[in-house]
């Protein structure tokens, strides 16, 4: 489904307060993180949102990562909330979320999970990973492991790849490992063996390629593409890109990232339940709503 207009226009504004509050706590705390893929794309290619788009994505390594965790709890206020692997009761994604309080987005996966998101902006640690391709594969397989047993653990109604009859099959066996991994697993857990996976080349690569481990890319990022960071207009502001964006949104998305994708391909997130703070949007269009 897509947005009215005038709701995703609304929820992007909303989302860019956030952005915006983020922006000012790194400054502060002389924490360097970047747009990240869709986000920077956006930037790029409209010098905002992409204009479908209903989420922002930013990233940063490991170590600034950490850091910006500790200041945003102890800084952002009463007005937001900061979502944590492992420490979020709930909370399924293995890198961080910033979100406003009352306010609902809410997903499918996060109704299952009795997780009260709200509009909120994604938060992407990057590790070094290993040159070795064999190395980097393994290392890919382990992240990627443990983030599909931390949805599968939060919810039953995980997104399977296809639809009809094999669809049907792919949602049963998910509602098997959901019951699986909460009697094999807990929050904790997972999120330490994700973290431990995700830096096991830290120290033992030379440092030179790095990737936001829950969403692996291969290639991933040399380290010179990705710092430091430059410039760029987003929503009339600016904000810091990836060095070489050209490369890295080659790398994210493509050469013809820049050219339009077809209207099958104009996707987002879509939420059950939208609320701004002001009671719930319709989500059948009549205050606004989807179509």
């Amino acid at each position: 489904m897509m947005y009215d207009d005038g709701v995703l226009r609304k929820l992007q504004l909303e989302q860019l307060d956030v952005l915006k509050k983020i922006d000012e706590l790194c400054r502060a705390n002389g924490i360097e993180y970047f747009l990240d893929s869709g986000t920077a794309l956006g930037a790029v290619r409209h010098r905002g949102f992409i204009p479908w788009d209903d989420d922002i994505d930013i990233g940063m390594k490991r170590d600034d990562y950490e850091r910006f965790i500790e200041a945003a709890k102890r800084e952002l206020g009463e007005s937001y909330e900061v979502g944590i692997p492992g420490e979020t009761a709930g909370y399924a994604p293995m890198f961080a979320k910033i979100w406003k309080r009352g306010t609902k987005f809410y997903t499918q996966e996060t109704i299952e999970a009795s997780f009260d998101q709200g509009i909120f902006v994604d938060v992407f640690p990057y590790d070094p990973v290993f040159a070795d391709e064999r190395e980097r594969g393994r290392q890919f397989s382990r992240c990627t492991f443990w983030q599909r047993v931390s949805y599968l653990y939060h919810a039953k109604s995980v997104h399977v790849p296809h639809k009809g009859a094999l669809g049907a099959v792919e949602r049963a066996a998910c509602v098997v490992a959901h019951y699986a991994c909460r009697i094999l697993f807990d929050p904790k857990r997972m999120a330490k063996s994700f973290e431990r996976s995700a830096r096991s080349a830290s120290g033992i690569a030379d440092g030179d390629l790095f990737a936001a481990m829950a969403y692996p890319p291969d290639p991933p990022f040399a380290a010179s593409t990705l710092w430091p960071t430059v410039p760029c207009e987003f929503e009339g502001g600016s904000y810091p890109v990836p060095h070489d964006v050209e490369t890295y949104l080659k790398t994210w998305y493509g050469p013809s990232y820049m050219e339009m994708p077809p209207l099958e391909l104009r996707t987002n997130h879509a939420p059950m339940v939208l609320d701004f703070g002001e009671g719930p949007v319709d989500p059948h269009g009549k205050n606004g709503g989807w179509r």
